[in-house]
């Protein structure tokens, strides 16, 4: 076996591709590199004398592809790069994956051990950092993350069990395209080709999951990436229950109170007001909104609300009146 030598750069960068993504052309390749495609294959030629088992396809739809070896390391890591899988271990430890705090911590211990020593200062400092967990999250199963995931990269048809949100169940047969995750939740973008139309699945209501272990051409996606579609898509769904409001604030400082993206619209109204349509699934996560607008501190009024969402306003608003009442009373002129 050859022994293996440093690697010089562009061939430790060559290398970082190949392992970044299941096969790349020639092309993309030498588009990658800046250099020319002799120059790609001279250097897959020269990974190959060190070991490394690069496969390749000649034709115009070849390309190459890392597989795996019993001596290839499994990662090579930039400084960088390194204290950035361990940021992800750490905040990871938070999420609605099931088992993750465990593996997080078990992978940043085998982490620490492969490192080189000007490292591990840095990693022991981010190690120490602790992720709270958010209560109420729904828990994702890592194994059906990683073969959504794999799908993705892979560009398979993926075929799964579904639950809406009303509880029904259907089969789905999808091309995937990109996994997001929103406030502690994840997400699958998807393309149904039954339902001749793009789709969002919450990766917490999939179940039996497989791969159908047959290829596709991604489709170009409506929008200018996976996070502006699944904003949008949520910011115009036709939820159940609905609130307009008008507030005598600015659109911009309502709207910078949502944390990323607003559950409807905020559009101006005035000059200093704007008219605020929220819609969701349940009255009492508009309530939460509503609420979020109270905290603003600004006058605003309840122009339109389903029955449900006026009814749970007006009760908790009279709750919260009578609760106050007495300390109201005490506080009084005289009172102390």
């Amino acid at each position: 076996m050859s022994s293996r030598k440093e690697l010089p750069g562009r061939l430790l960068r060559l290398l970082s591709l190949l392992q970044s993504r299941r096969e790349w052309s020639g092309r993309e390749l030498a588009e990658r590199l800046g250099v020319t495609e002799r120059t790609v294959r001279r250097d897959v030629d020269r990974l190959r004398s060190l070991d490394y088992p690069v496969t390749g396809t000649t034709g115009i739809a070849g390309g190459y592809r890392l597989g795996s070896g019993t001596s290839l390391p499994p990662l090579l890591l930039d400084d960088d790069e390194a204290i950035a899988v361990a940021l992800g271990l750490v905040g990871a430890a938070g999420g609605g994956v099931t088992g993750i705090a465990e593996s997080s911590t078990s992978a940043l211990a085998k982490l620490e051990q492969v490192l080189p020593a000007r490292l591990r200062p840095q990693l022991a400092a981010v190690s120490s950092a602790q992720a709270i967990p958010r209560r109420g999250v729904p828990q994702v199963d890592p194994g059906v993350l990683a073969t959504l995931a794999r799908c993705c990269r892979n560009h398979e048809i993926v075929a799964f069990d579904y639950h809406d949100r009303r509880g029904a169940q259907t089969r789905r047969r999808v091309e995937p395209y990109q996994l997001l995750t929103v406030a502690w939740h994840w997400y699958l973008l998807a393309f149904d080709p039954s339902r001749d139309d793009w789709r969002i699945f919450r990766v917490d209501r999939i179940e039996e999951v497989s791969a159908a272990l047959h290829r596709f051409t991604p489709r170009q996606l409506p929008a200018p990436d996976a996070a502006s579609y699944l904003i949008d898509s949520f910011t115009s769904a036709p939820y159940r229950h609905s609130v307009r409001l008008t507030i005598q604030l600015p659109v911009d400082v309502v709207a910078s109170n949502f944390y990323g993206f607003v559950p409807g619209s905020i559009e101006p109204a005035e000059a200093d007001a704007c008219v605020a349509q929220f819609t969701a699934e349940t009255a009492s996560l508009l309530l939460q909104y509503v609420a979020g607008v109270v905290a603003l501190g600004a006058d605003f009024t309840v122009d339109e609300a389903t029955p449900d969402t006026a009814a749970l306003i007006a009760e908790v608003g009279d709750r919260l009146k009578r609760s106050v009442s007495g300390v109201a009373a005490s506080a009084g002129p005289g009172s102390g």
